[in-house]
């Protein structure tokens, strides 16, 4: 009896993307499948600047390919909307705390990164010093390091407040959510939350300890945290109207 081999029976792979051509445009989209999606459905993360095709597990990429061809337009014109990307490079605007900052890159210069003011205007400058090639990541692991610094001394403050103690804080570049809170007391922020105005990360801070009394979006949650923290309205207005424009500072 001859056996074959079991590779034999195996789906074959997939591709991971679809291209989608749109007028002279072609769009990639990554096809992902779910045991829990019922339908075919289209998605522009904004965060990654990412087309995503989600099927059910016994679709077939055929009637992908077919699906995601239909909404062309709409997919292009979703592309079109998201905001420009803005790279740490020399002359860049980055809004340290809310507050537009010059990038400039001093290579003659001794140093990382610090903050001083333009001598002929005045404008805040963000400078950074050493070889070109390294000033993306010296501008983020700065924000990242200011990210933390005003992070961890908000959600010591509500901590205190609350009677609560966090076991931990993690700063990540989350696309998902700004903030979480898991059940054994872990705390994690984006750290772009250090671009926006400081009272947007005053809230997440508030939010997310207040998860350590109450684990839930409940009516009792959000009056927790609307009591610690009054700019709670107005900190959620603003990140639903500028929060995706975060995602685009030191993209490339």
């Amino acid at each position: 009896m001859i056996r074959l081999p079991p590779s034999l029976f195996r789906r074959p792979a997939e591709p991971k993307t679809i291209a989608v051509a749109v007028g002279d445009a072609v769009y990639a989209v990554r096809v992902s499948r779910n045991r829990r999606a019922r339908r075919y459905t289209l998605r522009i993360h904004a965060a990654s600047r990412e087309a995503v095709l989600t099927m059910p597990l016994r679709g077939n990429l055929a009637d992908a390919s077919r699906f995601a061809q239909a909404h062309g337009d709409w997919l292009a014109k979703r592309f079109d909307q998201l905001p420009a990307i803005a790279p740490f490079v020399d002359g860049a605007i980055v809004p340290l705390r809310g507050v537009a900052h010059r990038l400039t890159h001093r290579a003659q210069t001794r140093g990382t990164v610090w903050l001083e003011q333009a001598r002929d205007d005045g404008d805040p400058l963000l400078c950074v010093a050493g070889n070109r090639a390294h000033v993306a990541r010296r501008v983020r692991d700065f924000l990242k390091r200011e990210a933390r610094r005003d992070l961890e001394a908000a959600v010591a403050r509500y901590a205190a407040r609350l009677e609560v103690k966090p076991r931990r804080l993690s700063i990540r570049d989350q696309t998902s959510r700004w903030g979480s809170c898991n059940s054994s007391g872990v705390l994690s922020f984006s750290w772009r939350l250090i671009l926006a105005p400081p009272a947007v990360l005053d809230y997440l801070a508030a939010h997310e300890v207040a998860h350590l009394v109450e684990m839930n979006h409940s009516a009792r949650f959000w009056t927790l945290v609307k009591r610690i923290c009054p700019a709670t309205d107005e900190a959620t207005r603003w990140l639903d109207a500028n929060g995706n424009a975060l995602h685009r500072y030191g993209a490339d």
